[in-house]
């Protein structure tokens, strides 16, 4: 009867032992759990991301001249001044220059003189080749010395023509003409000044010409946002001087390379200006609005971590932090895009901060 009282109590006193074990146990699971952090986390997901990016340009003339002169000259008559506008072709300005009408003069009476030399030989030709037909009449070396005497008077009746050609069209540049239609913006001489293409007189253009009935707007898109943009697109841009307004152009060209030093591609839209209310010489602002083609991965700015060791964010992974290193995109307001080898659907903290190391628990 002892031995068997003592064997119920040996037993009791074990299974006591285990249950205050596993008790134990439990209690330690449940501490552990209850000092992990509590963590905000979200579910990654892919979606096509629309930001929009202001960048300054400056509006110039889609054509503009500076015009010169081409000869030295005395200016005769101005026919035109500041702002008047012109067309394609019309008169502008007239200069003087006495010496080259001496010249043409000249060159059309050497003209005349080796006309008449000319028709002489040729006429001498004539008559001894028709002359030779009857046999013995005339030598044949009389004729090819006939034959030789027209011809060079020829090439030196053509030279003559030439000269006078040469001399008529620097006698053209005596009158400036508008080579479009638009308006004279500047002009630097006044009645009796000298101007040429040497010297004092080409200092300044004689006039500058612009067309400002349609504008030329450059502006330089950094290297991160060229791929966006293609011909055709449509952009909105602002200039100070008119607030509140709103104007539209579309992109007409692109250089297709990146400027070296901006590391930027120029890009260039014609912008319809009929009622003149833009100027060239204009600072815009451009609001360029990148569109994705492509889905990807966009997250908030919260989630990603930029330390010393590199970008990263933090995916929860069986309870625990793990860093995954991502490139940043682009950013709208609160949002980024992020390139890198993550996971689909993958769960991601979304307060992350350095603090957090690799590997902490997550509740």
């Amino acid at each position: 009867m002892k031995n068997k009282l003592f064997k119920t109590s040996i037993l009791f006193l074990v299974l006591a032992s285990f249950l205050t074990a596993c008790n134990s146990s439990e209690k330690k699971k449940i501490a552990t759990v209850a000092t992990a952090p509590i963590m905000e986390t979200f579910s990654i997901s892919k979606e096509k991301l629309t930001t929009e990016l202001r960048i300054p340009a400056e509006l110039t003339s889609l054509k503009q001249v500076d015009i010169y002169g081409k000869v030295s000259s005395f200016v005769k008559e101005l026919k035109v001044d500041i702002g008047t506008q012109v067309k394609k072709g019309q008169l502008l300005m007239i200069l003087e220059a006495p010496e080259i009408s001496s010249q043409l003069a000249a060159a059309e009476s050497r003209q005349h003189s080796q006309q008449a030399i000319y028709t002489a030989s040729k006429s001498t030709y004539d008559r001894l080749y028709e002359a030779s037909k009857t046999e013995g009449t005339i030598s044949v070396n009389d004729l090819e010395q006939a034959a030789a005497r027209k011809n060079s008077d020829y090439a030196q009746y053509l030279a003559t023509q030439a000269t006078y050609k040469e001399i008529t069209i620097m006698k053209s540049y005596l009158e400036i003409r508008a080579p479009f239609d638009g308006i004279i913006s500047a002009r630097n001489v006044n009645l009796g000044a000298y101007v040429g293409p040497a010297g004092k007189g080409s200092e300044l253009p004689l006039l500058t010409l612009q067309q400002q009935d349609k504008l030329r707007l450059s502006v330089y898109v950094p290297e991160l946002y060229t791929s966006y943009l293609k011909n055709g697109d449509g952009l909105s841009f602002s200039v100070e001087s008119i607030p509140g307004q709103t104007f539209h152009a579309k992109i007409a060209r692109m250089s297709g390379t990146l400027d070296s030093r901006l590391r930027s591609e120029r890009i260039e839209l014609d912008v319809e200006n009929k009622n003149k209310k833009l100027l060239p010489g204009m600072v815009a602002e451009v609001l360029l609005s990148l569109k994705a083609k492509n889905s990807t991965y966009v997250v908030p700015k919260s989630s990603v971590v930029i330390s010393s060791e590199g970008v990263y964010v933090l995916r929860v992974e069986n309870n625990k932090t793990v860093r995954i290193p991502v490139k940043k995109g682009r950013e709208a307001e609160n949002r980024v895009e992020i390139f890198g080898d993550i996971p689909k659907n993958a769960i991601l903290i979304k307060l992350a901060s350095e603090e957090i190391k690799e590997g902490t628990e997550v509740n």
